[in-house]
């Protein structure tokens, strides 16, 4: 399959949004992962600004442990026979396994855990200091290198500081948890939301450091600390268990933890 200049090699993913492939870009002799939106969303005006507001998101970063956006294309006429046009994000490819993946793979020793929090901290600091909040922020959007280097993706739920129409709750496309979807509630996913997010509420870079916990959490447990296997299921659970500060890892965890993690900087998520 071809898109433009670029030759498709193979599928990377998929989202709620569109897919992800691996590409080979011709022009520069390398390979790249381009994000195609869906066809069905090409004509969607919300979809289409949602998909502009990532490629934006990602072009204002320049970090090291965010994947790094390479250009926002538009071709006229597909080769794969689709009519109209259609957008596509090109991006840094990055070779490795999620964090998900490596979860399942086996139990995290605080070490790791705490090398692989402090660069996801170091990534939403960076977002974070240019305004952006990502909203999504889950071991499946988080990727490993063989070097240990870690890459958060997916900013495709992005919200911009002065961006109105990411706080516009009538917009509001999917909610997700355990990789189905459920359109036109809430964004974000379920089992990591934060309070204010899961009520639809406007957030800001707390709803990260919520999810963030979350994330840090499922490291050492090796379990999503709300998730649950239907969606009324993980918000009835999140509904129960949000604000008890509940954190079923042993004392001996939590003490290497809070001394390893720097202390300044910590916000509390507004009711």
């Amino acid at each position: 399959m071809q898109l433009g200049a670029y030759k498709i090699l193979g599928p990377l993913g998929a989202g709620g949004m569109g897919e992800v492939y691996r590409a080979r870009d011709p022009k520069l002799r390398r390979i790249v992962a381009v994000k195609i939106l869906s066809p069905a969303f090409q004509t969607d005006p919300d979809r289409l600004t949602r998909f502009s507001r990532e490629a934006r998101s990602l072009a204002a970063l320049n970090h090291p442990n965010i994947a790094a956006i390479y250009g926002l294309e538009e071709i006229d006429r597909p080769e794969d026979g689709d009519t109209g046009l259609r957008q596509f994000i090109v991006m840094e490819l990055v070779e490795g396994v999620t964090l998900a993946d490596r979860i399942v793979a086996g139990a995290l020793s605080v070490r790791e855990a705490v090398d692989i929090a402090r660069q996801i901290a170091e990534a939403l600091d960076a977002a974070h200091e240019r305004g952006i909040v990502h909203r999504d922020l889950k071991p499946a959007n988080i990727k490993i290198t063989a070097d240990g280097v870690v890459k958060v993706l997916d900013f495709g739920l992005a919200k911009v500081s002065n961006d109105k129409s990411a706080t516009d709750l009538s917009a509001s496309p999917t909610l997700a948890v355990s990789g189905g979807t459920f359109g036109g509630v809430i964004l974000g996913t379920a089992a990591y939301m934060s309070p204010e997010q899961a009520r639809g509420k406007p957030v800001d870079r707390r709803t990260d450091i919520w999810s963030f916990g979350c994330v840090l959490f499922e490291m050492l447990s090796r379990r999503a600390v709300f998730g649950r296997e239907t969606i009324s299921d993980t918000i009835r659970n999140f509904r129960a268990r949000a604000g008890v500060g509940h954190l079923a890892c042993c004392s001996a965890r939590r003490e290497s933890i809070a001394t390893s993690l720097p202390r300044e900087g910590f916000q509390t998520s507004p009711s």
